[in-house]
């Protein structure tokens, strides 16, 4: 009979520790208008990237570099993406990623980890069986240096008509000492022994063209002579050649240092592989130190030609680098992408349905509130950005605080300016115009500041249709001088007479006036009524009219009208405002 060990409590936070205020003096070479102090966190517990990486670069050519052209993107969602899941996919869920990996565009698709689960190797057979690989698309599997593992990958190909066989091992000092416990030579044996069994079980498969890819995991940590000394020996095992390319693929496995320092590893490599046109020289940039896009980015400026990542960033830790935010930056630059996210919420859905995980509201172009101004700064600026853009179409892109347009990945415009009580004129005033038809330019301030109070009131957002209401309740309801009936003639070149029924203070009665206008002769029979009103300022377009009045001589305020005789239905409308 056994004991079962005694288990742990866990707490629900670590234990604490004391900590010291930073009270000290400030660093000698620190200037004075800098007052921050040491810190008490452990940061001597950790070395810096160059006490590791030892990248000997001299001539640096990626900084003046430019992308001119997308590099081959393999998305790895199907593999690393799901070790990360904590509910890994199905095959239905698979079947559907791999379905919208195709549909975007991937021609080249790491789909799983055969000899790690029966879950992976049942997909990969899914794949042979059902024929959902279309001609121009290559699978890719993943196997570690073990002959065992490497029959089991095999084994789940055979009968696919095309595939690449992605064979990996840890390479750098701490893996080879602690946990592989193998030096130089002894790592080096055992990926010529396992590449050279993919080599003979590559030959005797039938029907299936098979290419190769290396990845000396934790390349980033990696001695640079070892990690040509890896690559060019397989590359010669395998027979290269530009027609058969190997693809040598170099994982920021832990990121470790900048962005600048990866750039250099990879443009060392680029410059010293060996048979360098039969090489496709990859990355695979993980995200720890939050530069997983920008060291993908330095890298293709530093010759590598495929880049290895997953939709929207998902991945062990903190993730993969982001495919989609890689391929619209370039999209965003004038480059073709050679992918297509012209449907990004239906990319964005699919991804969040078989990972099980959202995409954050703020993700790079795919986030719900990316392309969205609450600020009236911002708000402003876009909508006069997009007024330009409607009268020079033919002009590039270029509208404030959009870098592209959101109509190109299926987004409406609705959703760039929301009205919040951070917001302005301008976005209050292009919700009414776009939504609703209303555009009062001489008003916007006012109604602006009714809208910040309403929302201050709330706490919250105020949608379009709250918007409306609000400007109708405010602009359009009845008051205590009321219309029943009238009508404007003109009686005489430049005279204009009122004759109708004015409700005022309670009491219903017949007023006329006249005028050299309209609106002149309307208020003239006002003053009759009783209410003095001058027309300061006077807006109409197709749907209404706007007018600014100084009622009773004291300070002016708009009122608005709409449907027949909007005009005097603005300055009804001031007048009551006023009144009130």
């Amino acid at each position: 009979m056994t004991t079962a060990p005694p288990t742990r409590t866990m707490t629900s936070a670590p234990p604490t520790r004391p900590v010291t205020p930073a009270t000290t003096a400030p660093p000698v070479t620190a200037p004075a208008w800098n007052p921050q102090r040491p810190g008490p966190m452990p940061f001597h517990r950790y070395r810096p990237f160059q006490d590791r990486v030892d990248v000997p670069v001299a001539d640096r050519s990626w900084p003046s570099a430019r992308i001119d052209r997308a590099p081959l993107w393999v998305p790895v969602d199907l593999r690393d993406g799901n070790q990360a899941l904590a509910e890994p996919m199905d095959t239905a869920r698979k079947s559907r990623f791999f379905d919208l990996l195709v549909r975007t565009g991937f021609k080249e698709i790491e789909v799983g980890y055969p000899s790690a689960s029966r879950a992976d190797f049942d997909f990969v057979r899914h794949l042979v069986t059902s024929g959902a690989v279309p001609e121009d698309v290559t699978p890719v599997v993943f196997t570690p240096a073990r002959r065992d593992l490497v029959d089991r990958t095999f084994d789940s190909i055979a009968g696919l008509p095309r595939a690449v066989v992605h064979l990996y091992i840890a390479t750098s000092p701490v893996w080879r000492d602690v946990v592989l416990g193998r030096d130089r030579k002894e790592v080096w044996e055992t990926v010529r022994e396992a590449a050279a069994h993919m080599a003979r079980r590559a030959d005797a498969l039938t029907g299936t063209a098979v290419r190769f890819q290396f990845s000396p995991e934790t390349f980033n940590l990696t001695e640079p002579d070892f990690v040509l000394e890896l690559c060019d020996g397989l590359t010669e095992l395998w027979d290269a050649s530009p027609d058969r390319p190997v693809t040598h693929n170099m994982p920021a496995t832990v990121e470790i240092a900048t962005p600048n320092v990866y750039a250099d590893q990879i443009e060392y490599v680029h410059r010293h592989l060996a048979r360098r046109d039969a090489v496709i020289l990859s990355v695979h940039p993980h995200n720890d130190r939050g530069t997983g896009v920008a060291c993908a980015e330095l890298a293709v400026l530093a010759g590598a030609q495929r880049v290895e990542g997953c939709l929207f960033g998902n991945g062990e830790r903190t993730g993969n680098v982001d495919l989609v935010t890689l391929a619209m930056n370039l999209y965003a630059q004038g480059v073709d992408p050679m992918v297509d996210f012209s449907d990004i919420d239906a990319v964005k859905a699919t991804v969040e349905h078989c990972n099980r995980l959202p995409v954050h509201p703020r993700h790079p172009y795919a986030g719900d509130l990316v392309h969205t101004a609450f600020s009236g700064t911002h708000q402003d600026a876009i909508s006069k950005g997009l007024a330009h853009r409607d009268a020079h179409p033919e002009e590039p892109w270029q509208v404030p605080y959009l870098p592209i347009d959101p109509a190109d990945i299926g987004r409406t415009y609705e959703a760039v300016i929301r009205v919040n009580s951070q917001s302005g004129k301008g976005g209050t005033a292009y919700l009414l115009r776009t939504r609703h038809g209303i555009d009062p330019p001489g008003m916007r301030p006012e109604f602006a500041r009714t809208v910040q109070e309403a929302t201050d009131a709330s706490g919250r957002e105020m949608d379009p249709q709250e918007l409306y209401e609000l400007f109708r309740a405010t602009y359009l309801t009845e008051g205590e001088v009321r219309l029943h009936e009238g009508t404007v003639y003109e009686e005489a070149p430049g005279v204009h007479r009122f004759v109708g029924t004015l409700e005022c203070d309670g009491r219903v009665g017949d007023h006329e006036g006249t005028g050299t206008g309209p609106l002149s002769a309307f208020v003239d029979a006002l003053a009759g009524a009783g209410h003095t009103v001058e027309v300061v300022d006077f807006t109409e377009d197709g749907t209404a009219a706007y007018a600014e009045c100084r009622v009773g001589g004291r300070t002016t305020v708009w009122g608005a009208g709409t449907g027949p005789a909007a005009g005097v239905r603005a300055v009804l409308s001031a007048v009551n405002r006023a009144l009130r």
